[in-house]
């Protein structure tokens, strides 16, 4: 246990950051940064790198389409240029048609808050990911990725590891559980190790170095 809490810290400084703070949202249980969130997800829904989604995501921001009531009012050009100006092209108009889909979804199913997502579901993640999967271009894969990085604000989830982030676990050879997992970081650490973990999944960290420093 004491060297697999080494490897949690010593990947929690290399990759601690999620990828919601890499796209500039101070997430918060506030109806803008779980919307920003949201949109982030959509694009991260897509076979396409992490790093370029989460590069689109901050051109739509920048734009000024941080409330889904923003989303909508902006044309559909206008989406595909954000999404261009962040090098999201190969499925730039089709996500823009669902961008403004879903920020009516958003409007018209829970007034623009997604907290009343939340409290619809009574905290229940199998309730969550069903909900999220309405939204037009987010399955199941998604609705984890929502959910793991919700976790950081809402605390019933916690501890939430989809299928990614245990697939990094197991190639540091870190617990298979998301409970024993949790046992390695402070709770509120534990999105945060979560997307690290992620990471190693996806190749962004190499899980070899992280061993290799965590044994020094």
């Amino acid at each position: 246990m004491g060297n697999d809490r080494t490897v949690a810290r010593v990947l929690l400084d290399r990759r601690g950051r999620t990828y919601a703070e890499e796209a500039g949202i101070r997430l918060s249980d506030r109806p803008g940064p779980l919307y920003q969130l949201l949109v982030l997800t959509t694009l991260l829904s897509t076979r396409i790198r992490a790093c370029v989604a989460v590069d689109a995501a901050r051109e739509l921001f920048a734009a000024g389409y941080r409330t889904p009531q923003a989303m909508e009012a902006a044309s559909w050009q206008d989406r595909v240029d954000a999404l261009g100006r962040g090098h999201y092209r190969r499925y730039d108009e089709r996500t823009a048609t669902m961008l403004g889909t879903g920020a009516r979804l958003c409007l018209d199913r829970w007034h623009g808050d997604l907290r009343r997502l939340h409290r619809e579901a009574t905290g229940d993640p199998a309730g969550l990911r069903r909900r999220l999967t309405e939204f037009p271009g987010i399955g199941p894969t998604g609705a984890d990725i929502y959910l793991r990085e919700a976790q950081a604000v809402w605390s019933d989830l916690r501890p939430y590891a989809d299928r990614r982030a245990l697939a990094g676990a197991k190639r540091l050879g870190l617990p298979g559980s998301p409970e024993r997992l949790a046992g390695l970081v402070d709770e509120p650490d534990f999105g945060r190790l979560a997307s690290a973990l992620v990471r190693v999944a996806l190749g962004e960290e190499s899980a070899g170095e992280v061993t290799r420093v965590a044994a020094r």
